[in-house]
């Protein structure tokens, strides 16, 4: 599969990648939730060619995560600010930056830390269970396909195909899924 059609894939990293993997596209966002919103301050803030930052900034407004907003009239002129489908990505960057401070931080500690305005302290992000509260922990968390991949798997069996490995899934199911619509019975089961 070619990293231009990685959206195909049944898989929401994959889907989310096709709109963030690329390497300036998440600084671009780090630095919108610092308040830059004008183009000449993205391109200063990080360095990026002008065409580069051109094309990634109009990937984010394709895509929804950010929109385009007039400022100046004479001569016409925008700022880009995150949508609410863009501000959903701040516990991925949270997340993603807590991972560097973590390992990789050169023993100089987090460049940059976050303080809680409701207690008044620093802190770091936690991935916890929205049900019981705890924390997930990659050993006691377990992935099962969803709805789609049911019923991919489902039809492979039925018409006697090998199945790919659990792996594979997302990639294997990419045709499958364009032509599939999920019933509501399935999607609760």
């Amino acid at each position: 599969m070619k990293w231009e059609n990685i959206d195909t894939q049944v898989c929401s990293v994959a889907r989310a990648l096709a709109i963030v993997g690329e390497r300036w596209t998440l600084l671009i966002i780090r630095d919108a939730f610092k308040g830059t919103r004008r183009f000449d301050d993205f391109y200063k803030n990080l360095g990026v060619t002008r065409h580069r930052l051109a094309e990634r900034l109009g990937g984010l407004v394709d895509a929804g995560v950010m929109t385009r907003v007039p400022y100046c009239d004479r001569p016409l002129r925008h700022e880009y600010r995150l949508t609410r489908m863009g501000l959903g990505l701040y516990p991925v960057l949270m997340t993603l930056g807590d991972w560097g401070d973590r390992w990789l931080d050169n023993g100089q500690g987090p460049p940059t830390e976050y303080w809680h305005a409701r207690c008044g302290k620093i802190t770091a992000p936690v991935l916890s269970c929205r049900e019981c509260g705890d924390p997930l922990r990659p050993e006691e968390v377990s992935a099962r396909p969803g709805a789609v991949l049911k019923a991919f798997s489902r039809s492979l069996q039925e018409q006697g195909c090998e199945m790919p490995p659990e792996a594979a899934l997302p990639a294997a199911a990419a045709d499958f899924a364009r032509q599939w619509d999920v019933p509501d019975s399935e999607v609760n089961s």
